[in-house]
């Protein structure tokens, strides 16, 4: 495991904005992306009957939405050992597939760093 005081300032901030978004809205994950200009966007999963979005695809639906034309990094903070492949894919379509995908315990220990390929 990599201690997130092992990333740069700017994933660290990303992860303890996903890890906020998760605390405050008590939703299973948090995550936050960080775009092209370096704006963050930040969400929480999204459970309604007609609508089940996981954090990170909220946070690119939001980042997309707001005229976002790539992301730098994504962030997510879950129970999850490994991102989905459903995450992954939501940040390789506006990212593409060298983009960083940073996994986060809950502590905001960070578990594991992908690309989105």
């Amino acid at each position: 495991m990599t201690e997130s005081t092992d990333l740069g300032a700017e994933d660290r901030k990303i992860v303890t904005l996903a890890r906020s978004a998760r605390a405050r809205n008590s939703v299973p994950e948090g995550a936050a992306v960080r775009d092209e200009t370096g704006r963050t966007y930040v969400a929480g999963t999204v459970q309604l009957e007609s609508l089940k979005l996981s954090a990170l695809q909220t946070a690119v639906a939001m980042a997309v939405a707001s005229g976002a034309t790539s992301l730098e990094a994504a962030a997510v903070v879950s129970e999850a050992q490994t991102p989905s492949d459903a995450d992954r894919a939501a940040v390789r379509d506006l990212g593409g597939p060298d983009t960083p995908v940073l996994l986060a315990g809950p502590d905001g220990t960070l578990r594991v760093s992908v690309t989105a390929g």
